[in-house]
């Protein structure tokens, strides 16, 4: 059983050793493999990177060379082909490791194949630290033979190699050579090969029920396979060259339901170099004649849509001159009368922002007109209402103009560092107080007071549309409040704001809605706009100059506060009403005796001349108690109107008792009287 095993062995022997020169790495010319150096004697040798002295232990090893530096040229080969070949230079160090160097070693992997291939440089002499010019030790690797669309590992050892588990004293790098596509490796020996100069010219022509693919062939492939699919139907041929540079193969059209019109056709080379994995090129056809032309419409038809299209005008232009009218479209299509009746309602818009400063308003003040010349809205702002907020107050103006909206209206909130501010004032961060607030109300807090408990009702957030503007604001700068909410940056957006506030889609099956003159490159062409823009302009440059402009304007300045320092306050009067004291209090009691049914009633009566005469002055409370002046019996002394029934009762006992026992009147003694019932 050995024997047999040892033949075999020896027959695959020369397999393996000749297996890594069947790679596609190779050389471009044996005449050029050798040295690379005239002052060295060395020999030159290619391998399969297997080193029969791997497991040889040396004392002293070289270090690890340098300077590696890889590319690819494309050069002739013997034959005269072009060939792209490796071009590899590295130098050697100039220590004293170099006395124990014999040989420097190239090791090429192909990375997608694991194939190796190795070139060593053996020197039969030691060398010197340097070269006879004074330089280090150069070589280079120019013989080696790549391939398009591949990528390589290239490294470099010095020979002897440390030992296993030792440091590693090598270099490498990669190198990715480009594909057939690229204009350089078009012209190569492997591309052409390959068919990367192979133009087919594919034509697709029917007759007499047969479909005739034609092609030009190429003179380094002789068979071809035809992919011709219409829908999930499919059918193939071979055909070959035979010597004729066009090819024309037909396919019976019975193979494809009738109404097959738009063909496939696909066509797969077999060049020798490349067998089935060659590239392969396709196209479609539409076999089916053309539809005749329509007819030419009647003259009747012809005469009534222009009849139409004459009336429709007609009544865009009345509609348009009327007095309210909103916006003027353009869309892909001619615009309907609906496009025009959909907008002639004039929506109110609520317009709130913050009072950031006097540029800011001005900004608000011509964005307002710009609304109401463009957009045709009634504009609601306390900026041209002020007569109604000096009389009613901000809070009261507010719920005025919300009974004055209506469901299809809209409230606009404009954005700035204010409305931030403000917003996180509302949330329990530090107040803050504007120059512009000082003059006029500050509609933005009380709005955020007014509305935003109905905010949180379904649907609500629709009635709000938020914007600001680009150049002068972020979206930083909206209320987290609205985050949820689509935000408008003005100029860019505001067609689209025109629009939700319109409450008129944009958008339509096979038609687009545009606003004229309100894009941010042609908006500033009406004055209205051109206003709007110089406020804008005139706000920006003032941010540019300061920067910290907003906190300037959330602070007052010395003089302004020098002057609310010295405004003297009307005085606070207070109106005390003079509380003449009335009669004391008055305590009965009544005793039952258990002997017999008998009722004691105590009472006591002062004179009234003395309850008239007590009249203190209450200046205060105080000062009420210490004022007060007791009678006799120590008792404190009511006001009149708290005393008035109490009155009534003793009046009434006195009454009935001068009239039962006919007691006499007392001056200024306590009585005390029983009655005994039977």
């Amino acid at each position: 059983m050995e024997a047999p095993g040892r033949v075999l062995l020896l027959l695959l022997l020369p397999l393996l050793l000749l297996l890594p020169f069947s790679c596609s790495v190779r050389l471009i010319s044996h005449s050029s493999f050798r040295c690379p150096r005239q002052d060295v004697t060395c020999t030159a040798s290619l391998s399969n990177c297997f080193d029969s002295d791997w497991s040889a232990v040396s004392d002293y090893t070289p270090s690890a060379p340098e300077g590696l530096r890889v590319g690819f040229d494309i050069r002739r080969d013997e034959s005269g082909a072009l060939q792209p070949v490796l071009t590899a230079n590295w130098t050697i160090k100039d220590d004293g490791s170099i006395y124990s160097l014999k040989a420097t070693e190239l090791h090429l992997l192909v990375l997608s194949t694991n194939q190796n291939m190795c070139v060593r440089y053996s020197f039969k002499d030691k060398l010197h630290m340097r070269s006879p010019s004074g330089e280090k030790w150069n070589f280079s690797a120019n013989m080696l033979i790549l391939d398009p669309g591949h990528q390589y590992r290239v490294s470099v050892f010095n020979i002897p190699k440390p030992q296993l588990e030792h440091s590693s004293y090598d270099i490498s790098s990669e190198l990715s050579v480009p594909g057939c596509d690229h204009s350089d490796m078009k012209m190569t020996q492997f591309c052409s090969d390959t068919g990367s100069l192979w133009i087919p010219n594919i034509s697709v022509s029917t007759a007499d029920s047969f479909l005739n693919v034609s092609f030009s062939s190429d003179s380094q492939c002789e068979k071809y396979l035809l992919i011709i699919s219409c829908s999930s139907h499919t059918h193939t041929k071979w055909t070959f060259r035979d010597g004729d540079e066009r090819v024309n193969v037909l396919f019976n059209l019975s193979y494809w339901p009738r109404w097959c019109c738009l063909f496939h056709v696909e066509i797969k080379p077999l060049f020798q170099r490349c067998s089935n994995d060659c590239r392969r090129v396709n196209m479609f056809q539409d076999v089916c004649p053309e539809s005749p032309s329509a007819p030419a419409p009647y003259t009747l038809v012809i005469v009534g849509v222009l009849s139409v299209c004459a009336l429709t005008a007609v009544c865009v232009y009345f509609l348009c001159r009327r007095p309210g009218k909103a916006l003027a479209f353009s869309s892909q299509q001619k615009a309907p009368l609906l496009q025009v009746e959909q907008v002639t309602r004039r929506p109110k818009v609520l317009l709130i922002y913050s009072h950031d400063h006097r540029l800011y308003r001005d900004v608000v003040l011509c964005f307002c007109a710009f609304l109401q010349d463009r957009c045709g809205a009634e504009v609601l702002v306390d900026l041209l209402d002020t007569g109604s907020l000096g009389q009613v107050g901000g809070a009261r103006w507010l719920q005025m103009q919300r009974r004055r909206l209506q469901p299809g209206d809209k409230v606009l909130l404009l954005c700035s560092k204010g409305v931030q501010a403000k917003w996180r004032a509302l949330c329990g961060e530090a107040q803050v107080t504007l120059r512009e607030d000082e003059l006029s109300d500050d509609i933005l807090t009380a709005f955020l007071n007014l509305f935003l408990p109905s905010m949180h009702r379904p649907g609500a957030l629709g009635m709000y549309v938020v914007a600001y503007f680009e150049e002068l604001s972020d979206e930083s700068d909206v209320p987290s409040l609205f985050h949820i909410s689509v935000k408008y940056a003005l100029m860019k957006d505001v067609e689209e704001m025109l629009f939700r506030i319109l409450d008129i889609h944009k958008y339509e099956p096979g038609r687009v809605r545009h606003v004229h003159g309100v894009h941010v490159h042609d908006y500033f062409t009406c004055p209205s706009g051109r206003a709007l823009r110089v406020a804008i302009e005139a706000f920006q440059d003032h941010q540019r100059q300061h920067p910290d402009w907003f906190q300037k304007e959330c602070e007052l300045g010395e003089e302004e506060l020098d002057q609310h320092a010295h405004t003297h306050a009307a005085p606070v009067l207070q109106c005390v009403p003079v509380i003449r004291a009335g009669l004391p209090a008055f305590r009965s009691e009544v005793n039952i005796h258990p002997e017999g049914c008998s009722a004691h009633i105590h009472t006591q009566r002062p004179l009234l001349s003395q309850a008239d005469t007590m009249s203190p002055l209450l200046e205060g409370r105080s000062q009420e108690q210490d004022s007060t002046p007791r009678g006799e019996s120590d008792q404190g002394y009511v006001s009149k109107s708290s005393s008035q029934p109490l009155l009534d009762l003793v009046r009434l006992q006195e009454a009935l008792f001068e009239q039962s026992l006919r007691a006499p009147q007392l001056n200024d003694e306590t009585v005390e009287e029983s009655i005994i019932l039977f």
